[in-house]
């Protein structure tokens, strides 16, 4: 046994990470592949300044230290600086050596990302005892560090001991009581869980917070735990005040299930809103992956009765069922600085997430791990998102696939190359699933003209110059379509080609003396049928928008130029004076584009499903219109309208040809959700040709 005393000095000339042109840098060190120290954050510094101590117990020093720094983000995610490693064998046993690291990103090897000084100690364990005695006087705080190290031990003892991960969603808050002289409060949430802690940011001015904040806590024991949430309101310059307190029993909640649960505040006044949801971290055996799947008939005999036709009126908000097999990953990113990664999935359908086990130190995975979900809409779609785990919030990315429901094969395995963030360009790696949905034609219909389930978590929107530039361009695409129609319009009217003008006048005098309501449903349903023909028939002409998938896949090059410009001319400086305004245009802009966008795509039959629902609908309609006079239509209308409040004081008022829209995808949705072709030398025969034996 050998024992590393570790002094983290401090950093030097760090990469710039904020918008502000600094970064909040803390530093993570790695042995063995687990987390054995992590320091304090320094807030808005290059050059921080720690000195702060560890001391760590190895078995032998041909492990190399792993030292990673991070700008820390109150978010679900900090960004990456930089890392570097330390080869033990080279330092002199019983001596300390000063070490100055240049900090790398694997990704960008050519940057400049600064470096990180430290001072290191290196002894077997035996004759340690007599240099720290002689140290000691140098080091300040001794007692304190002591007690820090056996808090550390004790951890990463613990760490390779976690039976499960417990995925907490902070919604809101109601009603809670008012701390402050103006009525309200500035709440925040902590969380404890053994000894794992969290914090969440601070509502100001508000007694009904909105967090919508995610925290991943390691459970440790079988039997499961209590996590203690505190509510507190913050008071600038003075001790916080409290505001009450709950608790969350995990021995009573089952596994592999996301519960809503509203907790009341005792001590206090209103309630808490929480997602919790307990995942195993023992991988599923092939055999048991087998036992459990769908392919057992009389299971699947059972599920198949349960979305029956003939069982439309039963539990109209079940849709269908969703079972996921994530198999396996192959060839995915390195992110750490020895080749490899410690990669784990992240299921999640709507506001259900679940979570598979870390294979450690491997670039091909296998998880072998089953998911099932209850589908609520069947226009949701499927994200598996693959991380590295780091042991803290800040696991780094390595790829996601977004999946709609409705593209789905049922029963096939499938390699499914791995995308990047904004899910518009390939990453490293392929990730093998195998997915079954079962849903209830009739009942899927309903609910799509019904509100669109609001998803908790959501990244949020920053501004960004070639966002803003894309959203632009699509909604100029949209009105552009408009103008060209009145120019053509117009054209008939002055006659430019006579021909064309004298048909347009003849249908015209047609279609106003022999014009009837039920016609207008009838043209969008022969534009329906006309454009199904084309298809069906292969001369379809239409071809591929790449303007906006070329504007994605050079979305994060764009950025990473436009953030070294903005630093040369401050641009940007000034442009983030008026962040909020510009987020607001950008997403109007987003919001009016994709309007017109799901318009065209309904009658361009991107998604089938919606076609044929919208060819029923509009059937129905134009029946109705012909054979119905339009004044009983409006009257009918017109009661629903004025009594549907009398009738159902809490219902949601909505309007259903906009809920049909919300699920039909955006032409940027259509790119995130592509599928992306795998490359050759991944396929399974391929492989086999390569590895005979």
């Amino acid at each position: 046994m050998y024992q590393l005393d570790i002094t983290l000095r401090r950093g030097q000339h760090l990469a710039a990470r904020d918008r502000g042109g600094t970064s909040d840098p803390y530093v993570k060190f790695k042995l063995g592949g687990k987390e054995v120290f992590r320091s304090k954050t320094i807030h808005k510094n290059l050059n921080p300044v720690w000195e702060e101590k560890a001391s760590i117990l190895i078995e032998h020093p041909r492990e190399p230290l792993y030292i990673k720094v991070f700008d820390y983000d109150f978010g679900l995610q900090d960004d990456f600086i930089g890392s570097a490693f330390l080869d033990l064998t080279s330092l002199e046993l019983n001596r300390q050596t000063d070490v100055t690291l240049s900090l790398k990103d694997p990704h960008y090897p050519d940057h400049d990302l600064g470096s990180i000084l430290l001072s290191v100690l290196l002894a077997p364990r035996e004759e340690q005892r007599e240099v720290t005695m002689l140290m000691r006087k140098s080091w300040k705080r001794s007692s304190k560090f002591q007690s820090q190290s056996l808090r550390l031990s004790d951890l990463h003892r613990k760490s390779q001991l976690w039976r499960g991960i417990v995925s907490v969603t902070l919604i809101e808050g109601r009603e809670l009581k008012a701390m402050d002289a103006n009525g309200l409060s500035d709440p925040y949430v902590k969380f404890r869980l053994g000894h794992q802690k969290y914090k969440s940011k601070i509502v100001p001015k508000t007694l009904n917070p909105q967090w919508r904040e995610q925290f991943d806590f390691h459970l440790y024991e079988e039997r499961g735990g209590i996590i203690d949430i505190t509510v507190w309101d913050k008071d600038a310059g003075k001790r916080d005040d409290f505001i009450g307190r709950c608790q969350v029993d995990l021995s009573t909640l089952s596994k592999e299930q996301t519960h809503k649960l509203e907790l009341p505040l005792e001590e206090g006044e209103g309630l808490l809103v929480l997602l919790v949801t307990l995942t195993a971290s023992a991988a599923v055996s092939i055999s048991d992956l087998s036992a459990n799947s769908l392919e057992d008939q009389r299971e699947r005999e059972e599920i198949l009765k349960r979305y029956s036709p003939l069982r439309i009126f039963h539990n109209l908000k079940d849709v269908g069922f969703l079972q996921v097999k994530v198999i396996r990953a192959e060839a995915l990113m390195a992110a750490d600085v020895t080749g490899k990664s410690d990669p784990f999935c992240v299921v999640e359908l709507n506001n259900d997430r679940l979570l598979t086990h870390t294979v450690y130190k491997n670039l091909n995975p296998e998880w072998n791990k089953i998911f099932t979900f209850n589908i609520k809409d069947i226009h949701s779609v499927l994200e598996v998102t693959v991380y590295d785990e780091d042991r803290d919030r800040s696991a780094d990315f390595l790829g996601k696939v977004a999946i709609p429901l409705l593209s789905i094969q049922n029963g096939e395995q499938k390699a499914y190359v791995l995308k990047n963030k904004q899910l518009t360009g390939p990453t490293k790696g392929v990730i093998y699933l195998e997915i079954d949905v079962i849903f209830n034609a009739v009942k899927a219909s309903i609910r799509t003209l019904m509100p669109k389930e609001q998803k908790y978590i959501e990244e949020e929107h920053r501004l960004s110059k070639q966002l803003l530039l894309r959203n632009f361009i699509r909604m100029k695409r949209c009105v552009m379509v408009l103008i060209n129609a009145a120019y053509y319009v117009n054209s008939c009217f002055d006659w430019d080609s006579p021909p064309r003008s004298l048909a347009a006048f003849l249908l015209f005098l047609f279609v106003v003396w022999n014009f009837e309501l039920y016609m207008i449903p009838l043209v969008f349903l022969l534009l329906l049928a006309w454009n199904y023909f084309l298809i069906v028939s292969g001369k379809d002409n239409r071809q591929h928008d790449t303007v906006v998938e070329d504007m994605l896949e050079d979305e994060e090059e764009e950025d990473d130029r436009d953030d070294k410009d903005s630093e040369k001319k401050g641009f940007m400086n000034k442009l983030y004076a008026i962040q909020e305004v510009c987020v607001s245009v950008q997403n109007v802009l987003d919001e009016v584009a994709s309007f017109g966008e799901r318009i065209k795509n309904t009658f361009n039959w991107t998604v089938p499903f919606l076609s044929w629902l919208a060819i029923v609908a509009l059937s129905v309609f134009t029946i109705i219109l012909y054979f119905i006079p339009l004044r009983y239509i409006v009257l009918v209308w017109g009661i629903n309208k004025f009594t549907k409040k009398l009738r159902s004081p809490y219902a949601i008022d909505n309007n259903e040809l906009l809920d049909f829209l919300s699920r039909v995808p955006s032409d940027v949705q259509v790119v995130q959700y592509h599928e992306l072709k795998q490359d050759p030398s991944h396929s399974p025969s391929k492989r086999k040709k390569n590895n005979p034996g």
